[in-house]
């Protein structure tokens, strides 16, 4: 097949044309594509523009998979007809949601009626004068269409039938409630959306559940019901919080549970938590050790909620899933899998598994409950052990088995949870060189979102940043390297001495001061002589005015810093050795607050962020010690790196907050293969920066940055070609850029 099979002029079409052919070859057969070309042609002809000719285009081939391909005909028909009335502008909006519905109804049967029903909807809605069909195009039409597959993902074919038939009914004298109904907006449309859903409404229940909170567990709490019916990639989890006890507004009837006893089981889950749980601070744990801690606080309050009510036991174990023990497959992160499995052995005393591990938990867990006295804290030692105990490798894997591990009676457990977020200032643990960090008792990573360029979204909490306060090493190193530069210092300090605050202020109506303040001081001596209660605070102090900074300096400290710089003999670790030690040193002599930190990275997974010297640290030994013991390793994911170091920054008290990036290379990782990914995640780092306030720039030792650091900071970089001029260049540069 070639661009010569569909003859079409626009060039959106020729651009994309390829593409879907090719789509529309793995799905279909060979009639089923000349039937696809065929209809793509027709619609092209039609005058229509070329919105209706792409939507038939991507949107067909699937549709067709799910029905059948004697679906095209019928849908081209249908095109054909709608396009010789006043509602060709809805044709595009069709055949945009056609997969859609069609992966809902699932039978060509049913799309034929939804066609069908289509039809009709044009029919009842469209202005009539004298009681004959006017020219004019149906009021609601493109809102109707656009609405299709939310109405689709909830209702059957005769409920939206149901529903379109309220709409016409009831707004067909008023065009634009009519439209603000079919486009989902009013809240009586949403109403009878939840009318025509299966299952037992919130609202016809309310006074019984709120009974049932007071008589049985004695808790007074509001309800606040979400919908279910317009949340189709999002599925909402219950919870509790300030508002109270946020809940679905419909529960479908199970099998062997009634929609009622669906909702008992949430809210005595919740009460459990409201009563028993005990919240902890979230950032003392990994993401891993906090899942594992909520298994075993949420059995935890369910075997102390069936002491009181025995009968919950025969509900919950009808609600919970039972995963098979071998049902993950070999690849992917079975840490789901694994809690679902542990939750239903200490729910379920005949569970059935033989994993050591849950039986060994299940056995402690079991004791803990019979001594009569548990608290979250020992569930949080349990929940802390088990995932040591049970970590594998591949619990880091993309993939991740998420089959019978939804217990969708249980909230999300912010109720366990207390952050400290805003204010935070650095925290790094101090121990003695002799007992170094081990990977099961660090500091639990701080998670940061990555843009991904190819779909222009967030991925988010994808990248892991751990902190480490940098081992220290010796600082008569760092004595020398200033020793060795000491021309290039004395240099330094009479351009410093200009830039330390100039400005006095004076500081009036003081008892005590440096100075007499005359102007006060001659009307006190008048009004004593005059015989009037003299003002004693003749005095006046100064303060200097005129410089508020705070400046962050991130260095790139990934392997390529290793390399011997270009016409000389020492690395570039070694010369960003010495110009990290005259800025720290001028810092220091300026008197701005100044935290160094330097990062490097093994996959989104482990991105290590290495604290040299904090903003309240003052400049010495230790801190020359940790940048003598500098070090270089692994690779480059600048993104996260400026986020968390922004993240601090950004809680400065300055007027100006100034994050100097120094780098010799582009943004890399190993597990990213498209090189313009980490650079276009960089660039909306330093966007993220800017609308914090904090102004961010980048000093590059890469030659060849030219290509892609104007695409990262802008106009916000220098790049040094002769790598043996940082030292004297980096305190300089700080100095004009803060001047």
């Amino acid at each position: 097949m070639t661009m010569k099979t569909l003859q079409c002029g626009f060039p959106k079409v020729r651009d994309v044309l390829g593409d879907c052919l090719e789509y529309a070859a793995k799905l279909l057969s060979e009639e089923g594509v000349s039937a696809y070309i065929d209809g793509a042609q027709i619609i092209c002809r039609m005058g229509r523009g070329e919105a209706p000719v792409l939507a038939f285009l991507e949107e067909m081939p699937l549709t067709a998979s799910l029905l059948g391909e004697e679906i095209i005909h019928d849908v081209v028909d249908f095109v054909k007809n709608l396009a010789r009335t006043p509602n060709s502008r809805s044709i595009a909006p069709f055949l945009q949601t056609m997969a859609s519905v069609a992966r809902s109804l699932e039978s060509a049967e049913l799309f034929l009626k939804y066609m069908r029903l289509v039809k009709k909807t044009i029919e009842s809605t469209t202005p009539k004068v004298h009681g004959i069909d006017s020219m004019y195009e149906s009021a609601c039409l493109k809102e109707f269409l656009e609405s299709a597959p939310k109405l689709f993902s909830q209702l059957s074919i005769r409920g939206v039938k149901n529903w379109v038939e309220y709409g016409v009914k009831n707004y067909s004298a008023d065009p634009d409630a009519q439209r603000e109904y079919f486009s989902l907006s009013s809240p009586d449309s949403r109403a009878v959306v939840q009318r025509e859903r299966h299952g037992v409404l919130f609202s016809d229940n309310e006074r019984k559940l709120s009974l049932y909170l007071r008589g049985l567990w004695k808790i007074e709490e509001g309800f606040v019901p979400y919908s279910l019916a317009f949340d189709i990639l999002r599925k909402p989890v219950p919870y509790y919080d300030d508002q109270g006890i946020h809940l679905p507004d419909v529960y479908d009837d199970l099998p062997a549970v009634s929609g009622i006893d669906r909702y008992r089981a949430l809210l005595a889950h919740l009460c459990g938590h409201i009563r028993w749980t005990s919240p902890m601070m979230a950032d003392n744990f990994s993401p891993f050790q906090r899942i594992s801690i909520e298994t075993f606080e949420d059995s935890r309050i369910e075997h102390l909620a069936m002491r009181e009510y025995p009968g919950l036991a025969r509900i919950w174990k009808k609600l919970h899933p039972k995963p098979a023990e071998d049902s993950c497959p070999e690849g992917w992160s079975a840490i789901r899998h694994r809690l679902a499995m542990l939750s239903r052995a200490l729910l379920d005393p005949d569970h059935g598994y033989g994993n050591p591990a849950i039986l060994k938990y299940e056995k402690l867990f079991r004791e803990k409950m019979a001594s009569g006295i548990s608290s979250t804290s020992e569930m949080a030692d349990l929940g802390i052990a088990f995932i040591s105990e049970t970590r594998l490798q591949s619990d880091l894997a993309a993939k991740i088995w998420f089959e019978d591990t939804e217990i969708d009676y249980r909230d999300d457990n912010r109720l366990m949870w207390r952050f400290f977020e805003d204010g935070d200032e650095e925290v790094y643990e101090k121990r003695p060189a002799s007992q170094p960090v081990q990977e099961s008792d660090r500091m639990p990573p701080r998670l940061y979102p990555e843009w991904d360029h190819a779909t222009n979204q967030y991925l988010p909490d994808w990248v892991s940043v751990y902190e480490h306060l940098h081992p220290g090493g010796e600082s008569a190193k760092i004595d020398r390297l200033l020793e060795k530069h000491s021309l290039l210092a004395r240099r330094l300090r009479k351009i410093m001495d200009l830039l330390k605050p100039q400005n006095r202020v004076r500081i009036r109506y003081q008892e005590e001061g440096s100075e007499l303040d005359l102007d006060v001081a001659i009307r006190s001596l008048t009004d004593f002589r005059g015989g009037a209660q003299p003002d004693p605070r003749i005095n006046m102090n100064h303060r200097h005015d005129g410089r508020n900074i705070a400046v962050s300096l991130l260095l790139d400290l990934s392997a390529s810093l290793d390399d011997v710089a270009p016409g000389c003999t020492q690395s570039k670790l070694e010369i960003s050795q010495e110009a990290v030690s005259l800025l720290a040193w001028a810092v220091d002599e300026i008197g701005d607050p100044l935290a160094i930190g330097g990062f490097h990275s093994d996959t989104r997974h482990e991105v290590r962020y290495l604290h040299f010297k904090g903003y309240r640290e003052p400049w010495g030994a230790e801190v020359k010690g940790r940048l003598g013991k500098m070090e270089a390793g692994f690779s480059t994911r600048m993104g996260a790196a400026i986020r968390h170091a922004g993240h601090y920054l950004s809680h400065q008290e300055a007027d100006k907050k100034l994050l100097l990036v120094l780098t010799d290379g582009e943004p890399s990782d190993v597990d990213v293969q498209d090189p313009a990914a980490l650079i276009e995640d960089a660039k909306v780092a330093v966007r993220e920066m800017d609308a914090k306030g904090v102004y961010t720039y980048c000093i590059s030792l890469d030659p060849g940055a030219d290509e892609y650091v104007s695409d990262i900071f802008g106009r916000n970089f220098t790049v040094i070609d002769h790598v043996e001029s940082l030292p004297d260049r980096l305190p300089k540069l700080f100095m004009a850029l803060t001047k």
